[in-house]
């Protein structure tokens, strides 16, 4: 028999709920400071899209499976997520290389979102919280996927960066 009550497995589980949500808003700012650089990169300015309604819908699901702990999302850490996601996009705007540094923090980030997605579910398990199990698999499964296509197209996108500026191109976005 673990050594923990469910009530702390709970509350530990809201908690996560909460700070994903406030993790997807982030994920929005950083997206929308992205899709606005992304002039040369049509490919990942279309997978960006995509990822972004995707991360619309992770938060519904959010919002969905903590209403059904009575509880809702954290006004306050969405919008100090938001603000950090626009701060860390914002750094890289000036950057020659603005499109890789974007890239790799890209990958990272979604690899950040996969392992809490991935916590919440152990979570979910512990405190045999059966409800949230396929809304958090399925967003999981995206952020995953996200995850993997960035990986799959790295050189591709370090190559065109470097035969764009070999070009005399704009290559940063």
């Amino acid at each position: 028999m673990p050594s923990y009550s469910n009530d702390v497995v709970q509350s530990v589980f809201v908690t996560g709920l909460k700070n994903a949500h406030g993790v997807e808003h982030q994920a929005l700012a950083l997206i929308d400071r992205q899709l606005d650089h992304l002039a040369n990169y049509p490919e990942v300015a279309a997978q960006l899209r995509m990822h972004r309604a995707e991360t619309e819908e992770q938060i519904q699901r959010l919002e969905e499976i903590l209403a059904g702990f009575g509880e809702t999302h954290s006004v306050l850490k969405d919008a100090a997520l938001s603000f950090t996601g626009n701060m860390a996009a914002l750094a890289h705007v000036f950057a020659p290389d603005e499109i890789l540094k974007n890239s790799f923090a890209n990958f990272a980030f979604e690899n950040f979102e996969a392992a809490s997605y991935k916590s919440l579910l152990t979570l979910a398990d512990a405190g045999g919280f059966q409800q949230p199990v396929s809304l958090l698999t399925a967003s999981l499964n995206e952020e995953l996927a996200m995850a993997a296509w960035v990986d799959g197209h790295n050189a591709e996108l370090t190559l065109k960066y470097v035969e764009r500026r070999a070009a005399g191109e704009t290559a940063s976005h």
